[in-house]
């Protein structure tokens, strides 16, 4: 062997190979150049060799093929960063810049920087073919070299590595094919003797298979390396293809080439550590001069990437096939017909509903104008052009005409559909048979007048039910309040009532309260079923709320001998709600607890958050307790259930009303109760994190009853009242009084003269009143100089919530409700008086000054 055939030979392959008998075997398959051809003239990889300067020296028939130049409008001509993405190039220069600490520049140096530099160099880059068309590829770049070492040019391999016979001849004289080749890292190649032995193992597949070469030459086959199964598959596979029995294993795999086919394929490589991943191997016969097949090179590339792309490519695949049949389906369940147009009104898609208006099937639509189908087609297709212009229409009646003849009366509804660019590609329509609601228009043009009637008529039977409560609320009070008012001078009068007397006052009053209680009762109920009951939602204290029912219940449960625990709150809890409301519903469990309690027993109230912003309050008492078909009956009105037997009073509506009232505020009402052992009452309601306790609650200002001197003036105080026994019985508690004396009118007008005369401090004001009303007369007062500083009271029997809502906004100093409640009475009085003193004294300073 001569010095320059022994210079193709890399010493490392030598030494790997080991052995004299190795060596031979090499020298056998580069002197017949068998290798170099069977790289140069596949079709499967791309070739390109430059000179130093990068300028094309080789551009074989897988580059041709792949980039769609000859050879010849190249060589000589241009660098690869000719038919390479400008960008990519400029941002490969940026990016090698950065990594390795120099400058770059755009051009063939960043397609070849790390090579010039020894380093073995993959990446993708973007090819551009000759049409203008552009592909991904797989780049190995090697520096070319002379015996020098002196660097001659580049070789760039893409995935199709074919080489052409004339770039095979050059870069063999140059010596440099065989390293270029042999010394990737990026390609796996393998040569064989003619029985598949390995003889050559490069470091492209050492780096892929995990095997030293040594581990493998003159041991094994590529078969021993490839899955058996695919193996014996392909076995099969091209013993049917070809018609002829094909053993499994290395004979499998080299079948196609050994009858002088190219033969690329897909496999499974195993590693060393038995790991596995997916390979395409191209193979080819190596001949010798005789073209007797010598042996066989098999170059395979690691497909991992492009397996994983191609599965996610699948996936996006199958995705839009699903998209696209669950768009179609959306299309065709729509109950509208759908059509879709280009721009110029064509149609280029229906649906099956589209298809039912007109008679006609959607292969005759498609492509028809628009315009065809309706009765008007000049004002079908301004509709279109209303859409170009607008966007958008709405609501567009037209009447389509089926091929029968039939005519539908439509609404159409349409917008423009742009691509991904925003550009116009046309209008997407849905026609809605109205023909249905224009018959319904006109049944409702017919019974809107009727509509009307009736409206009016609820409105004004509403109105008379509101007046109906109204005055039912003030006549029952207005006897109540003169039968409560004179008992309680009884009670608390001078002398004492005598043991008799007093157990008849206390009767009186506590029939009379009672009476008080179903009356408020009754009119609540109907407030909540007529849909008139306010509410002021707040944040609400419960320590502060229970502390007041605590004090309110004590009496009624020591008559009874019943002990009532409340819960001592650690925790602030704070509910929405109205506060007045909240007391009512308590009240009346905590009232039904203790009536319908044993004696001595017991009555525990307590309070546990169930869910994140929802609190329980339970009352819980040791009654004779329910059975679940009393339980079913509880809440329905006028239900006495359990007060047979204990002859309680009640209207059967108190429970009623409060889950009425929990329910208005959001909460819930329940009950568990065992036969014989009592009961639990339950409400849920919606916590909130503000608190609010009865410090944060306008309180009217504690008086205390100044000491009355001897000389000290007395005040004045004017009762404008029509009912003489209200009058009486304000009278008597006037009387008690040394420093007030007592001015009396029965209407408005003559209120109105005694306030003008006497200057009162004070005035009281019935609403209802002979001639001009409460609130008229109240009016004139404050318009009136000399007597708007006045502070006027409303005493009425006028009690209902939109009653007091409307007397305050009238202007009224506080709205006391019949029956009167002395202390509440007198508290008030104080109040208006004190008030009235302040104010006085700044009225008559104007009056100086002016």
């Amino acid at each position: 062997m001569s010095k320059t055939e022994n210079s193709l030979i890399p010493a490392d392959d030598i030494a790997k190979a080991g052995g004299i008998m190795e060596v031979r075997r090499q020298e056998a398959l580069l002197k017949t150049g068998a290798l170099q051809n069977a790289i140069l003239n596949s079709a499967n990889f791309s070739s390109i060799a430059t000179d130093a300067k990068g300028v094309i020296q080789i551009f074989n028939v897988g580059a041709e093929r792949m980039l769609g130049y000859a050879a010849a409008d190249v060589m000589n001509k241009i660098t690869p960063a000719d038919i390479s993405d400008p960008q990519e190039v400029i941002a490969r220069a940026k990016a090698l810049s950065v990594e390795l600490g120099t400058q770059i520049e755009p051009g063939f140096e960043a397609l070849v920087f790390k090579a010039s530099r020894g380093i073995e160099d993959i990446y993708e880059l973007t090819y551009i073919r000759k049409d203008g068309s552009s592909f991904p590829a797989v780049v190995s770049v090697t520096a070319l070299r002379d015996a020098h070492n002196v660097i001659i040019g580049y070789l760039l391999i893409g995935t199709d590595n074919t080489a052409r016979k004339q770039a095979e001849e050059a870069l063999v004289k140059a010596g440099a094919l065989q390293s270029a080749i042999f010394n990737s890292a990026n390609f796996s190649s393998i040569a064989t003797d003619a029985k598949g032995v390995i003889q050559i193992f490069n470091v492209g597949a050492e780096r892929m298979l995990g095997y030293a070469a040594a581990d493998v030459m003159n041991k094994i086959t590529p078969a021993d390396i490839s899955d058996p199964q695919e193996v014996i598959a392909r076995a099969k596979a091209l013993s049917v293809e070809l018609g002829t029995p094909i053993t499994p294993g290395f004979e499998a795999l080299v079948f196609k080439a050994s009858r002088g086919i190219e033969d690329i394929y897909e496999l499974t490589y195993i590693r060393k550590d038995a790991s596995r991943f997916p390979a395409i191997v191209s193979v080819t016969a190596l001949r010798d001069d005789q073209s007797v097949i010598i042996g066989y090179l098999l170059i395979g590339t690691d497909n991992t990437a492009r397996k994983q792309v191609e599965a996610e490519q699948k996936k996006l695949d199958q995705r839009l096939r699903d998209q696209q049949f669950y768009t179609r389906s959306l299309i065709e369940s729509n109950i509208d017909a759908l059509i879709a147009t280009d721009p110029s009104g064509f149609i280029s898609d229906v649906n099956k509903q589209m298809e039912a208006l007109t008679g006609c099937t959607r292969d005759e639509l498609i492509g028809a104008p628009f315009k065809n189908y309706f009765t008007d087609p000049e004002r079908a297709e301004a509709g279109i052009k209303l859409v170009l212009t607008e966007n958008r229409v709405t609501n567009y009646e037209l009447t389509a005409r089926a091929r029968d003849g039939k005519e539908t009366v439509v609404s159409y509804n349409a917008t423009t559909f742009h691509d991904r660019d925003r550009r116009l590609q046309g209008v997407f329509a849905a026609a809605r048979d109205v023909t249905e609601r224009k018959l319904l228009d006109q049944v409702l043009q017919e019974s809107n007048a009727e509509l009307k009637i009736a409206m009016s008529v609820a409105e004004k039977a509403n109105l008379a039910k509101s007046d109906f409560l109204s005055s039912m609320s003030h006549e029952l009070r207005t006897p109540l309040s003169a039968i409560l008012g004179f008992a309680q001078l009884i009670e608390s009068g001078s002398p004492q009532p005598t043991p008799s007397q007093k157990r008849s006052v206390d009767q009186i009053l506590q029939a009379g309260w009672y009476l008080l209680e179903l009356i408020n009762e009754i009119l609540d109920l109907a407030l909540i079923e007529s849909g008139k009951l306010s509410l002021s939602l707040e944040p609400v204290s419960l320590a502060e709320v229970m502390q007041e029912c605590e004090a309110m219940v004590e009496p009624q449960a020591k008559k009874r001998g019943i002990s009532v625990s409340f819960p001592k709150f650690e925790v602030s809890y704070c509910v929405k709600a109205d506060r007045t409301r909240v007391k009512q519903i308590l009240i009346n469990l905590l009232s039904n607890a203790i009536k319908y309690n044993k004696l001595d027993g017991a009555v525990v109230v307590d309070c546990i958050a169930i869910l994140p912003g929802r609190l329980r309050i339970c009352v819980e008492d040791t009654g004779e307790g329910l059975s679940p078909e009393k339980i079913a009956q509880l809440f329905q009105p006028f239900n006495r259930l359990g007060q047979e037997a204990n002859a309680e009073e009640g209207t059967g509506i108190g429970l009623v009303m409060t889950k009425r009232l929990v329910e208005l505020m959001g909460g819930v009402i329940g009950v568990e109760s065992t036969v014989g052992k009592g009961s639990v009452f339950w409400i849920e309601m919606n916590l909130t994190a503000q608190r609010q306790t009865s410090d944060d609650i306008a309180q009217p200002p504690a008086l205390a009853q100044a000491p009355m001197h001897a000389d000290a003036q007395l005040l004045t105080l004017l009762y404008v009242e029509d009912n003489p026994a209200n009058l009486m019985l304000v009278g008597d508690l006037i009387a008690r009084r040394t420093d007030i004396r007592l001015l009396s009118a029965r209407d408005g007008k003559s209120g109105i003269e005694i306030a003008l005369a006497s200057r009162p401090d004070v005035i009281l004001m019935d609403i209802n009143l002979p001639g001009i009303s409460g609130i008229k007369a109240l009016k004139i007062l404050t318009e009136t100089p000399a007597t708007a500083h006045i502070p006027v009271v409303a005493l009425s029997a006028n009690a209902m919530p939109h009653d007091i809502e409307r007397g305050l906004e009238a202007g009224f100093f506080r709205y006391l409700t019949k029956p009167i409640k002395i202390n509440e009475f007198m508290a008030t009085l104080d109040e208006a008086l004190k008030h009235s003193q302040t104010t006085s004294g700044h009225a008559t300073k104007e009056q100086h000054i002016s």
